[in-house]
């Protein structure tokens, strides 16, 4: 990037992205803040006027990833009242993010230890406010359709799981498009549920997003 004039919110975004790249391929402990200012093209002391310490940049790239992931699950439900319709736009939305952003999603699993207690804890606070909606969702959906969940919190995890899961393996140019991983995997959260025609339900949803 050295030449190009950024203004203050695209180099705040262009920290944030050379970090997470940086974290991702040697890890925090091993990523100075002089590699990433040498990667955006900036001076070290010019990184002090977005960031306050290297914890503060890990936080930035933690969090924003959280953040992201929240806005996009709340405007994916937003036009939505019916909850199994909420169901699997989450489980869509959580999926796709996590197969699309894989390197932060990385990042956040292996690098929360690296945290102070309570930057950890505001990420801890963000995820399970996050999986609060889906817990919510497991509760409402096997209400209105007869369906059963052993325990909707254990279910919720499960849910999550899958796109931390997803992020490990999947590529672009896999055996797997990512539309057939979603998919399958929104079928096997719903006969977990009990849920009657639920590949007919997911095969309508997918139908009607795409």
């Amino acid at each position: 990037m050295t030449g190009v004039t950024l203004s203050g919110q695209q180099t705040a975004a262009a920290i944030r992205r050379e970090a997470a790249a940086s974290f991702f391929a040697h890890g925090y402990e091993a990523t100075s803040l002089r590699q990433v200012a040498a990667a955006v093209g900036i001076k070290v002391g010019s990184l002090y006027n977005h960031i306050t310490s290297k914890e503060d940049l890990l936080l930035s790239v933690m969090g924003g990833t959280m953040d992201d992931l929240t806005e996009l699950m709340e405007t994916a439900l937003a036009d939505k009242t019916d909850p199994l319709d909420r169901l699997l736009a989450f489980v869509e939305c959580h999926i796709r993010f996590h197969a699309e952003r894989a390197l932060e999603v990385f990042i956040g699993n292996s690098e929360l230890r690296s945290l102070p207690p309570d930057a950890r804890a505001e990420i801890t606070e963000k995820r399970r406010a996050y999986r609060a909606v889906l817990e919510e969702l497991i509760i409402e959906v096997t209400k209105n359709t007869e369906g059963q969940s052993l325990s909707p919190r254990l279910h919720a995890f499960s849910v999550v799981a899958i796109g931390t899961h997803v992020s490990s393996w999947y590529r672009a140019d896999g055996g797997f498009s990512l539309d057939e991983i979603i998919d399958t995997y929104t079928k096997i959260i719903l006969r977990g549920l009990g849920v009657a025609d639920a590949d007919e339900r997911v095969d309508a949803h997918l139908a009607l997003a795409n």
